[in-house]
């Protein structure tokens, strides 16, 4: 049984306040954007079609309507090449569409919610959990009952107190 009938994509339209991800994974490059990460790692410049990705769509539409849409990513360095790519890229990219970004950087500390999987947490009351396999392709989401959401608020929690603006941190540590 889930706390939603609706997808993970409709939420993103349906959201009244605030969407969460935590991102846990040191690659997605089997999960979307692949012509952009190929051209990444070829040192090519931005697809036409990832600079006008779906997603910058769906993310400008909501923060132009007053909604926050804000992730987290626990990762620890040296970036591997699709997280210089996602972050080099892909939150630089969506950044300019509104989104919120921060890094808990876990080369020199321990990571502080270890069991956290990946999520989306809509509005405090709704959360997709999200599953990969081992070499990063997307397989779907779950969202969770309603007696497990409050589990997930304390992982974002607990996340946005040990992270710092991805800004601040990209300025130290980006490439």
């Amino acid at each position: 049984m889930t706390t939603s009938s609706r997808t993970l994509g409709e939420w993103f339209e349906e959201f009244e306040g605030e969407a969460f991800r935590l991102e846990t994974m040191d690659d997605y490059s089997r999960s979307g954007g692949v012509e952009a990460y190929q051209a990444f790692l070829a040192g090519e410049p931005q697809p036409a079609s990832y600079k006008a990705a779906d997603w910058v769509a769906t993310v400008r539409k909501a923060t132009q309507a007053g909604k926050r849409m804000y992730r987290v990513h626990i990762l620890a360095r040296p970036l591997t090449p699709y997280l210089q790519f996602e972050l080099g890229w892909g939150y630089q990219r969506n950044a300019q569409a509104g989104e919120e970004f921060y890094i808990l950087d876990v080369t020199e500390r321990e990571n502080p919610i270890p069991d956290a999987p990946d999520f989306w947490l809509f509005d405090d009351q709704n959360c997709g959990v999200m599953s990969y396999d081992k070499a990063g392709k997307y397989l779907g989401s779950e969202f969770v009952d309603q007696d497990r959401v409050a589990e997930f608020t304390a992982y974002r929690d607990v996340a946005m107190a040990h992270a710092e603006p991805f800004s601040e941190w990209w300025a130290k540590y980006g490439a």
